[in-house]
């Protein structure tokens, strides 16, 4: 009987790992051969892909419940901003303007999925972009017949670094919820070791 059970959790978790091991930023991609303003912001894109790949790696029902007191946002409300987040990164990268309504509710693997895929996008048009570009990926927030730009500076002091300090806190969350990160993740490296 353990040896049907052991078989049947293999055949649900193994294709389940594969399968995120297929989602963006399991590993950081190679660096780019040279520095531009382009390819050093899609490369700060890709350590918060990488940072948020980790932080929701294998959260469990109790651990997206999680919040430290009951003012504070769940884990799953969390991410659920980092995923709007991610919608406005790639709107900037798009020139898309960033409408109400657009974070449409998702369940968390749907939200994560969106979310990675979302930076990878953002990263892989951002890696090219001349500075010219850049002047170029406002952010735009359009409400009604009122519009509000700002320059992609505030993409990096805004987005970028709100979303990082968020994965920060889902990391935090979790280990209060008794489910640390995996140690594999080297943040550094950008890289998992085996």
């Amino acid at each position: 009987m353990k040896y049907f059970l052991r078989i049947a959790i293999m055949t649900i978790v193994l294709p389940l790992s594969a399968q995120d091991n297929n989602l963006p930023y399991y590993e950081i991609p190679d660096y780019p051969e040279s520095f531009t303003a382009g390819s050093v912001a899609s490369r700060m894109v890709d350590g918060l892909g990488f940072r948020f790949y980790w932080a929701t790696e294998g959260l469990r029902d109790e651990d997206l419940a999680f919040r430290p007191n009951p003012e504070a946002r769940t884990s799953e409300e969390t991410i659920a901003h980092i995923y709007g987040m991610s919608i406005t990164i790639l709107n900037s990268t798009t020139k898309t303007a960033n409408v109400p309504g657009q974070n449409i509710k998702l369940p968390f693997s749907e939200m994560r999925k969106a979310t990675l895929e979302n930076l990878r996008a953002a990263s892989e048009r951002l890696r090219t972009s001349s500075d010219e570009d850049l002047k170029e990926y406002k952010i735009v927030f359009k409400r009604g017949d009122t519009m509000s730009e700002y320059p992609f500076w505030n993409q990096i002091n805004g987005p970028i670094a709100d979303c990082l300090w968020h994965v920060g806190q889902v990391v935090s969350f979790r280990r209060s919820a008794g489910n640390p990160i995996s140690n594999k993740a080297n943040v550094l490296t950008g890289k998992v070791k085996q």
